[in-house]
């Protein structure tokens, strides 16, 4: 079977409403998902940008920001503007690509989004991260290993093969070697992955 790749970022508004659906919808179609972590910011700064574009293009980000309410009424997810936009999930993407084959990492992911954009929680403070792994019955001594020299350098390959791969925004979904960018890409992300499975 095809698996698809998830490419998101901690800081991402519309990786949020991805995260929370995509498991239970790969698994009704029996395609297994690899969670990709990775950071957009070396990304825009290549295209010119040292902000979100959503707040770069103030009226893009109204939209975004409405658009989003939408989603999350329509999944009946909770959905708390962030006092900061975009937050660093630079340390919860070390975590999460450290903990890239563990069972607990989807839980892991939804619940830093969750902190994000339901609670309002500053996801780059370790506290917060360490509450999380506490909560999944995870040591907090992961929160050391992912500041290694080790750890920093996967995120920073991930972040690499990203760019090799075409990704210019989050979330992305490949299915072979097509992208499908966007959380309303899922379902289509998902067909092509089904297609691609050997009969």
């Amino acid at each position: 079977m095809n698996q698809l790749d998830f490419w998101f970022e901690f800081g991402s508004t519309y990786s949020y409403p991805a995260a929370m659906r995509i498991e239970s919808l790969a698994s009704r179609h029996g395609i297994p998902v690899a969670w990709r972590p990775f950071l957009l910011g070396p990304i825009f700064r290549e295209q010119g940008w040292d902000d979100s574009p959503f707040n770069l293009y103030p009226a893009k980000g109204r939209y975004m920001w409405r658009d989003l309410e939408r989603i999350c009424v329509e999944q009946k997810l909770a959905f708390r503007r962030p006092s900061t936009f975009p937050r660093n999930g630079l340390l919860a993407a070390r975590l999460a690509c450290a903990a890239s084959s563990e069972a607990w990492l989807p839980e892991f992911v939804r619940r830093v989004y969750l902190a994000n954009f339901a609670e309002d929680r500053e996801i780059a403070d370790a506290r917060v991260l360490e509450s999380i792994l506490v909560s999944l019955n995870q040591p907090a001594a992961l929160l050391r290993e992912a500041q290694s020299p080790e750890a920093k350098a996967r995120l920073r390959s991930q972040t690499d093969e990203a760019k090799s791969l075409g990704i210019f925004g989050a979330p992305t979904f490949v299915a072979g070697s097509e992208l499908f960018w966007g959380n309303d890409r899922l379902e289509s992300a998902l067909a092509r992955a089904k297609s691609l499975a050997p009969r």
